[in-house]
């Protein structure tokens, strides 16, 4: 407060570097930090002079101490005076306080109107973002502005340019018939960049998102300047001053990529970046933008003899008819299989009452497809979404479909490369890490793709796939193709992904809508001790999410158990309690005597002589699992309680009751698995037993055992209808 910026230069009206008589800048509540000031300065003088024609000045902080702020020492500021300025405004921006540009950056007031088309040119259109439009370019002369001269002067071309500041392919996809299509363009050239996409400044987990998105949206604007029967050129890349190394690469790769696209490529890349993904030195204006200077050389790197072309020899290089598809493979019964050489798309016609089934064997096919058809490594999807129909197979390197597919009788249909279904015209990608992509096409429709040779296991731990799901409906999406098996529903609530879903390698899934979370009874199951039995097989059966209290403690007291959740859990950890007892290796509880922990000391700790380190790791831990205990009890639909160890009929009914005013009429039922008769727990409600004897000790030792044990969970769980088709997912982090 109390401070402001005046404008000292080399001109009467700047004061001639008197800061006496500078100009005060102005600001308000509205624009700041921007200051700025207007002025008019009569040319005149330089005009006439014989020396060089440009002012120079600086800009000085007055503080409330009355000291002035020279803002640099050194060279100057400066503009440039045209021979013939006529009476329009000139804006100059100047950046920051303190930051001198090699290069000034202004602009006129007045629109650059088209030169005219010679009777034998072409139409030439730029359509890209501010870089395209001349941005930071003295008078807005950019690249463009000199391609327009001399295109006019060289071949009697016009440049038409309808780039827009802030485009990004999305955007520009969606304005194309709106202003490229009514010029009716000879030449196309497509100038966009990875800036624009949010490249620089994203989450490293959406980049390779952004930039698949970017390189599928391109291709499309390609194919719809194709479309039109005009001749795309695309502009290359370039820097950003906040591009860090994982972002040169994924400049750099997708660079390569465009050069394999058939398309003629303006390379502004390589004189521009400084062998880090950043400008060279002297070429920017800022991160995003390149400078007059930057400008100049983008405009040298393209080659004008792309633009040496007539009218009579345009109709050679716009993109030839659509050729018909190549029958691969035929039969007399009416199945045969399809290639489009163009955009390497397979058609698959079954027009007889049977079902085939393409596999890796069925020579006859894959022959002629190795040799004969266009497919590109990688997976295929098709648009049909049906039970029936194949979502996806994968293509080997050498063209083999490695996949085996069953086509149903009296079908068609097509299926192409996923890069496509990328394009922003066909899918929002909400998520996509090189290897995973979430796809959303429509408001009901998800895809997820697995381009790995693993499986990937998706659950709502997984925080970026969670939170990548947030903005979709909510609801119980089912996949379309197998609805039945098991990690095949996914559940989206207000905070995303609530359930587990799998996904093969090299595969994909199409998971539609279903109906609401509140048409499904969700079952939460919550161990209750008396080991970590239960939480060890529900991690095989990969039904476990973050931990309970009792999922890693001993508790061989089924009447600790009880008084412990009538207590809310207060002085579970409570340190006045807890006592290592080194010999044992375990933390035993004195107010609940069957209490004991065994996995909270870890090998750096010294639990004897400071227990406050391992305490104050327990009270984090355990504050976190009773907070799980308690928002599952209160948001599942159904609760399923398991307990493990000998209990009695008394202390079970205790438990029940308990349990019951807890639940607040929620319906709940009580797992016990022990070994003793289930005689002693007969006609008790809500209690089902099993005569079992689940070790975990033995589990530890013999994963077969384990296995065994597993297996028998998992009967008992379906035969209570619990399954990963209604069970309740608890976040790992309780929503505030």
């Amino acid at each position: 407060m109390g401070e402001s910026i005046g404008l000292v230069g080399s001109t009467p009206e700047l004061g001639e570097w008197d800061v006496k008589k500078c100009l005060r800048l102005q600001t308000n509540g509205d624009r700041y930090p921007v200051w700025w000031v207007e002025t008019d300065i009569d040319l005149t003088p330089f005009l006439k002079s014989s020396q060089e024609q440009r002012i120079e000045y600086k800009y000085v902080r007055f503080c409330d101490n009355d000291k002035v702020e020279w803002e640099a020492l050194g060279a100057n500021r400066w503009l440039p005076l045209e021979p013939d300025p006529g009476s329009a405004t000139l804006t100059i921006e100047d950046g920051a306080f303190g930051y001198l540009q090699p290069w000034p950056y202004g602009y006129l007031n007045v629109p650059k109107v088209p030169l005219p088309k010679a009777k034998d040119g072409l139409k030439v259109l730029v359509i890209g973002s501010s870089v395209a439009v001349g941005h930071n370019a003295w008078l807005m002369e950019g690249w463009s502005w000199h391609l327009e001269q001399e295109l006019h002067q060289k071949y009697g071309h016009q440049l038409v340019n309808v780039s827009l500041s802030g485009s990004n392919v999305t955007t520009t996809i969606d304005r194309f018939s709106e202003v490229v299509t009514p010029e009716n363009p000879d030449i196309v050239i497509i100038a966009l960049s990875l800036g624009n996409e949010g490249l620089a400044h994203c989450p490293p987990h959406e980049r390779s998102a952004i930039q698949r998105r970017f390189e599928s949206g391109l291709q499309q604007l390609v194919k719809m300047t194709q479309d039109l029967g005009a001749v795309p050129i695309l502009g290359s890349l370039y820097p950003n001053g906040d591009y860090n190394a994982e972002h040169y690469w994924l400049l750099q790769d997708t660079h390569q990529r465009m050069l394999g696209w058939g398309v003629p490529l303006l390379d502004w890349l390589a004189v521009l970046d400084d062998g880090q993904g950043r400008w060279k030195q002297g070429t920017s204006f800022d991160p995003a933008h390149p400078n007059t200077e930057g400008h100049r050389l983008m405009y040298e790197a393209i080659d004008l003899d792309l633009f040496a072309l007539k009218p009579t020899d345009l109709a050679k290089k716009k993109q030839p008819p659509k050729p018909k598809p190549v029958t691969i493979y035929k039969d007399k019964k009416g199945f045969q299989v399809l290639n489009q050489k163009e955009d390497r798309s397979l058609q698959i016609i079954n027009t007889s009452p049977h079902s085939y089934t393409i596999s890796p064997s069925w020579e006859k096919l894959q022959t002629p497809l190795q040799k004969t058809a266009t497919l590109e490594p990688g997976i295929y999807l098709t648009n049909t979404v049906s039970q029936h129909i194949p979502a996806s197979f994968w293509v080997r390197e050498n063209g083999i479909i490695e996949t085996n597919l069953d086509i149903p009788p009296s079908v068609e249909i097509e299926y192409r490369p996923v890069f496509e279904f990328f394009s922003p015209k066909i899918s929002q990608i909400l998520f996509y890490d090189g290897n995973l992509a979430i796809l959303k096409q429509g408001d009901l429709l998800l895809r997820l793709v697995n381009e790995s040779d693993h499986e990937y296991n998706l659950q709502p731990m997984w925080k970026e796939v969670r939170q990548a799901l947030k903005g979709v409906a909510s609801g119980v999406y089912t996949d379309v193709v197998n609805p039945e098996m098991p990690f095949r529903t996914m559940m989206i609530g207000s905070d995303g992904l609530e359930s587990r879903v799998k996904v093969p390698p090299l595969s994909s899934l199409s998971f539609q809508y279903q109906c609401p979370l509140s048409d499904i009874s969700r079952v939460a199951i919550l161990p209750l001790g008396d080991r970590c039995a239960i939480r060890m097989v529900l991690h095989k059966m990969e039904y476990d999410g973050p931990a309970y209290p009792f999922d890693l403690t001993r508790t061989t007291n089924l009447s600790d158990v009880t008084d412990i959740i009538e207590n809310s859990f207060y002085d579970m950890w409570n340190p006045y309690f807890l006592h290592y007892n080194q010999e044992a290796g375990r933390i035993y509880h004195g107010k609940w005597t069957s209490l004991s922990f065994a996995h909270e000391v870890e090998d750096t700790d010294d639990p004897v002589n400071d227990f406050s380190v391992v305490h104050q790791r327990m009270q984090t831990r355990y504050e976190a699992r009773s907070r799980r205990f308690w928002y599952t009890l209160n948001h599942c639909d159904e609760v399923l309680f398991i307990r493990t160890g000998v209990a009695n009929r008394e202390q079970v009914e205790d438990l029940a009751h308990k349990l019951k005013y807890r639940c607040q009429g929620k319906p709940f039922r009580i797992l016990l698995i022990s070994p003793q008769s289930s005689e002693e727990f007969s006609e008790l409600a809500n209690v089902i037993h099993y005569d079992l004897h689940l070790n975990p000790d033995r589990m530890y030792e013999d994963l077969g055992y384990w296995m065994h044990c597993t297996g028998v969970m998992r009967s008992i769980l379906d035969f209570l209808g619990v399954s990963s088709k209604n069970l309740f997912w608890c976040p790992a982090k309780i929503p505030n």
